[in-house]
């Protein structure tokens, strides 16, 4: 067989690996999906009221459907990011717990080591929005968006995930400790508070305003939302693509130099 076939079995092999740890422990899964639907729930009962009003043509309050429709996009690509956290630590776990040396020692390709936690990681972030997209429905989110724009939308976060996993992967192998893993990412978190995932980016202040405009998470949930919204993405969705395929390059580059040059603590 070809080193690429070898490469593709050996992938495929990891995957399992990590497919099997998600079943039997369920329990980080669970807690990961848990935190964006209690955003949605915070985000659309204690302030939606409010926030909708503020919202481009609404001037009345109390109507929280709008919001939804608003906020929905940013809790998909929080989800995203969440699942990219726990991927960070399944990372560390395995480097600490010395399993990553003795994969070095067997013969296999040492980037299906790496490939596996990210396409492990993929399909749990594709479970996760899955859930979190029905919970949204079940609250009365609709789109008026077609099947197409609902494909590209999928496809979207799909190129998200990838992107923010292979930069979790990193994050995990740099790491000192499961416990340094658990908080190093958690920027990825925070970043969607501070773009135009919860209120327009015209609402902030002018320093923050620029900073929430050209940071990577603003394109990509203006994005998601124009698709998801079935309105024109205009510019966003070349940008979002083109941090994505950014963030996946570094997140590779730095998680493949780390795995072969640091030793498994």
């Amino acid at each position: 067989m070809s080193s690429a076939t070898y490469t593709v079995r050996d992938s495929a092999t990891m995957l399992r690996r990590n497919l099997l740890h998600i079943r039997r422990y369920p329990s980080l899964s669970i807690m990961l999906i848990a935190q964006p639907i209690v955003f949605l729930l915070l985000f659309v009962y204690v302030f939606g009221g409010t926030l909708g009003a503020g919202l481009p043509g609404r001037h009345d309050s109390g109507d929280r459907s709008d919001y939804l429709v608003f906020i929905t996009p940013g809790i998909l690509v929080m989800t995203v990011a969440s699942i990219a956290l726990g991927t960070a630590i399944s990372t560390a776990s395995d480097m600490t717990t010395g399993i990553i040396a003795r994969f070095r020692t067997m013969d296999i390709a040492r980037v299906s080591v790496l490939t596996g936690h990210v396409l492990g990681a993929v399909l749990r972030t594709g479970g996760a929005v899955v859930i979190v997209a029905a919970f949204a429905f079940g609250l009365g989110f609709r789109s008026d968006a077609g099947p197409l724009g609902w494909l590209a939308a999928i496809g979207l976060l799909i190129l998200i995930a990838f992107s923010l996993t292979w930069l979790t992967v990193g994050m995990g192998l740099a790491a000192d400790s499961v416990e340094t893993a658990s908080n190093t990412p958690l920027f990825l978190m925070i970043l969607p508070f501070v773009s135009s995932g919860f209120v327009p980016t015209d609402a902030m202040p002018v320093g923050l305003r620029e900073f929430a405009r050209y940071q990577p998470f603003t394109p990509m949930i203006n994005s998601l939302r124009a698709l998801v919204t079935g309105a024109p993405t205009n510019s966003d969705l070349w940008f979002a693509i083109g941090w994505c395929v950014l963030i996946s390059l570094v997140g590779f580059l730095w998680s493949r130099r780390l795995f072969l040059r640091v030793p498994a603590r």
